[in-house]
């Protein structure tokens, strides 16, 4: 899927493409991933596209995607699955940043669904406006208009 492309020519040496497909998913790990799927939902407003659990346990994520309406998505899965790196890395210390195209509107709906916010919405001096909430494993999510350089 190709959101957009962009030829930046303002570097005097090179031209850079990019394409804004989705090739970075942050991974994150989850104690109770059908919670936070719940959780993510409903108040930040992504969108489920697959969880597949253990045969032998279905409270056992063994990955998970969520996609975010403006591009891109997360993976997860639950902690404790296993003994690989994966399923041994300690929830809940992970942050993100989303772009997304109305803050206050989301604003109102995190605060509605019960996130915990822990900055309040904003204007930055850089021109985006956005603001940060902490999920309930821990998580922290910044949203905002700024879309990178």
């Amino acid at each position: 899927m190709t959101d957009t492309t962009h030829t930046d020519t303002t570097h005097t040496d090179t031209t850079r493409t990019t394409e804004t497909t989705t090739a970075v998913w942050p991974c994150l790990t989850f104690r109770d991933a059908h919670a936070m799927v719940a959780f993510l939902t409903e108040a930040f407003g992504f969108d489920k596209r697959a969880v597949y659990t253990r045969d032998s346990d279905p409270e056992v994520v063994e990955h998970g995607e969520l996609r975010w309406p403006a591009g891109g998505g997360v993976m997860f899965g639950s902690a404790g699955k296993d003994d690989t790196p994966f399923g041994r890395r300690t929830p809940g210390n992970d942050c993100l940043y989303l772009v997304c195209e109305d803050p206050d509107g989301l604003f109102a709906k995190a605060t509605a669904a019960g996130a915990e916010i822990v900055r309040e919405l904003r204007d930055e001096d850089y021109g985006s406006r956005g603001f940060t909430a902490r999920d309930p494993e821990g998580n922290l999510w910044s949203f905002g208009t700024y879309r990178g350089e």
